[in-house]
């Protein structure tokens, strides 16, 4: 088939706007039908037919009726918005209803976390530590003579000249003498002058002040030329003992982590025995961790490469039960000052952080933990702020990914979900996935903190990607840093606000009793056997200082879940929105839908009175707009017709004007110009009934 002409298709584009207009036209009557043309045929038919008790009233009782009943329906009315109100605010407050169930089933053991108290032997990190022990040996020599010294504050000798004083300028140790409050003096300990503290407001204390005559302080820094801040402590031991955490983190923070965890205590070397029910076990199924705090830890049932054991029976003979051996006489002096295991219960893949949530074991007892179980589950947005994974809240967790450090010279450790990324010249690298906590947030949220303020991380906390830990070689001013962000309530409520509560918890609640182990009967024998398995040596290499047996177990199997459950809902909202509604009005759901049916009837009226309301300024302002053009109009076209004596333009000038000589007499008119399109009358275009069978509203119009 030919393409059509050019002509034909733009001839065809008029027609089809004009169908589009009709069926426009045609669809907004139909929309429009309804009870009433008008607002008052509208208000009538809807008093007439709704089912709701009081409209009727109004328009059938006579005029004092007819009043009365207007006002209760507004009143009654009133008092339904009034009631949806409250009923629509007390749902949107999302309140939740805690309920307590008690169940009994078997269980999942948890998760058992230990490490030693000390997270390095010293025999193995002296070496790294020897000049900061002499420095602090010197100190505590020169802190215990300054209560003999006079009042001038000078030192009975000069500095050692052996002494490494590098790491002590950056962060000296001072003694702050107060004899004079008003004119207090900071004596260095290991140098031999003193100058005056420059005005009280450099004061900065973690503790409130004693009275005493001295008291010790570390000095802290910034790196411009801000005043120094003095960090005090009302004890010489608090402050030799954070002095001494300082220097130390700053030194092994620069050892590779293959040699701090060489320094640390090993598995084989801990763990003397270990019995689960009534199998055996040994340190091969312990998962090793490097903790920052506390060096290595092992994990048991962590459940990262195999599935969570469960209990058989509750009881101390169905539980685990551990002989350690924490070695205290090769304990780090002046960095550990407690001696014991640290351990912790908590769920499977989830990061162990013992600071905050773990207990100590004694040395030379046995220590029984009888455990229960409560589980807590929260309801999410919008009833409560917890999140369920940690995916939605902006502080990455660096702990998701926590590094998992394997020394290939030992037993490989296990992590079937670890991604290896090492090589055989290296420990291997590998990551344990662990699951969200909010002590894993906060801490998080600290270290970036820590990266973003003093351009360097905490070795407490992991490390995101491109830092490095802090030291004094590299930084020398991070301690002022840190102990500024410590103190921070500032920084420290933006973490809080920033993280989050998680959905689900299981929480496990310790039942603690402790007995002296071995007793002295019995001593003999067992430090005997033990120490011939640990080194096959006849001779006694345990004492009671270094042993600790532990015994953990069910007390129960009835466990306790705590859930939140919604107070109001929407079903609840509905029926008493109904209820409301029903009570008041007597209406129902088909009252509300035939409202809302008047209200569209409302719309459309007024769309039509708006549209012929624009159409008749139009037609008014067509009549009354003058003609520009020149052009004679229809009226004076028909007049040249009938009277001789006029004469359009086209004919010629009008008579009377400028243009026309006065003697020149007007000629006759011709014949007028062809141009009859707007006198032509066109057929009318036939038009389709509606569905009622009435014709539109042009048809009308047209007949």
């Amino acid at each position: 088939m030919d393409p059509p002409a050019l002509g034909e298709e733009t001839s065809r584009l008029p027609g089809s706007r004009m169908t589009l207009k009709k069926y426009f036209v045609k669809a907004l009557h139909r929309l429009q039908k309804g009870p009433g043309y008008t607002y008052k045929e509208l208000l009538v038919w809807y008093c007439d037919n709704t089912n709701t008790h009081g409209p009727k009233r109004i328009i059938r009782e006579g005029p004092k009726k007819k009043l009365i009943w207007f006002f209760l329906t507004l009143l009654f009315a009133s008092l339904v918005i009034w009631q949806w109100g409250i009923l629509i605010n007390t749902y949107l407050s999302y309140n939740v209803t805690a309920s307590l169930a008690i169940g009994f089933k078997t269980m999942k053991f948890p998760a058992v976390t230990i490490c030693n108290a000390s997270p390095f032997r010293y025999s193995k990190a002296k070496e790294l530590l020897q000049d900061l022990d002499a420095l602090i040996e010197t100190a505590l020599e020169r802190i215990l003579q300054a209560s003999t010294e006079n009042a001038t504050g000078s030192f009975p000798s000069n500095t050692s000249a052996e002494l490494n004083l590098q790491q002590w300028n950056q962060i000296p140790l001072v003694l702050i003498d107060e004899s004079d409050e008003k004119h207090p003096v900071v004596l260095d300990i290991l140098g031999n002058s003193s100058e005056l503290w420059e005005g009280l407001h450099n004061y900065s204390s973690f503790a409130t002040p004693g009275r005493g005559k001295y008291k010790l302080a570390v000095k802290l820094c910034p790196d411009d030329d801000s005043p120094c801040t003095f960090w005090n402590f009302t004890s010489a031991a608090q402050a030799v003992t954070e002095w001494y955490v300082l220097q130390s983190t700053s030194i092994l923070s620069r050892v590779p982590i293959s040699k701090r965890i060489e320094m640390g205590y090993q598995a084989e070397d801990m763990i003397l025995a270990c019995l689960y029910g009534a199998e055996p076990c040994s340190y091969r199924n312990f998962t090793h961790l490097y903790h920052p705090d506390h060096g290595n830890c092992y994990i048991f049932n962590w459940g990262m490469d195999k599935k969570p054991l469960i209990s058989s029976n509750p009881g101390a003979e169905f539980g685990l039960k551990l002989i350690l051996d924490i070695s205290q006489k090769d304990y780090i002096p002046y960095l550990t000052t407690t001696a014991g295991a640290r351990l912790m219960l908590h769920k499977q893949r989830s990061f162990p952080f013992l600071k905050d949530q773990g207990i100590y074991a004694m040395s030379g007892t046995e220590t029984s933990i009888g455990v229960l179980v409560d589980e807590l589950e929260r309801l999410g947005h919008p009833y409560s702020d917890c999140t369920a994974n940690g995916s939605n809240i902006a502080i990455r967790n660096l702990y998701e990914n926590y590094p998992a450090y394997q020394d290939e010279s030992g037993e490989p450790q296990p992590c079937s979900n670890c991604v290896t990324d090492g090589s055989r010249a290296q420990p291997t690298r590998g990551q344990y996935r662990t699951t969200y906590s909010i002590q894993a947030c906060l801490r998080s949220c600290f270290q970036a903190q820590m990266v973003s303020e003093c351009k360097c991380g905490h070795s407490s906390c992991p490390l995101p990607e491109g830092a490095k830990f802090c030291n004094n070689k590299e930084f020398p001013h991070w301690a002022y840093c840190y102990s500024r962000l410590r103190v921070s309530q500032e920084h420290r409520q933006f973490c809080i606000l920033s993280c989050k509560e998680t959905c689900n918890n299981t929480q496990y609640k310790m039942t603690i009793s402790m007995a002296d182990w071995p007793s002295e009967a019995s001593e003999d024998w067992i430090f005997r056997i033990l120490s011939y398995e640990r080194d096959e040596s006849t001779n006694v290499t345990l004492n009671r200082d270094g042993i600790i047996k532990l015994n953990i177990y069910f007390q129960e199997y009835n466990y306790r879940t705590v859930s939140e459950s919604a107070t109001t809902t929407i079903v609840w909202l509905l029926s008493n929105l109904g209820g409301q509604f029903g009570f008041w009005m007597g209406g129902s759901v088909l009252c509300l839908i035939e409202f809302g049916e008047i209200l569209i009837d409302f719309v459309w009226i007024t769309v039509l009175k708006l549209i012929g309301l624009a159409r008749g300024m139009k037609r008014r302002h067509t009549i009354q707009a003058p003609d520009t053009r020149g052009l004679p109009t229809v009226a004076e076209k028909v007049e040249a017709y009938t009277n001789l004596g006029f004469q359009g333009d086209e004919a010629g000038s009008v008579p009377g004007s400028k243009d026309t000589a006065p003697n020149e007499i007007p000629s006759e008119p011709g014949t007028p110009p062809p141009k009859y399109d707007s006198l032509r009358v066109r057929p009318p275009e036939p038009e389709e009934p509606d569905s009622d069978g009435e014709a539109s509203a042009k048809d009308r119009t047209t007949a």
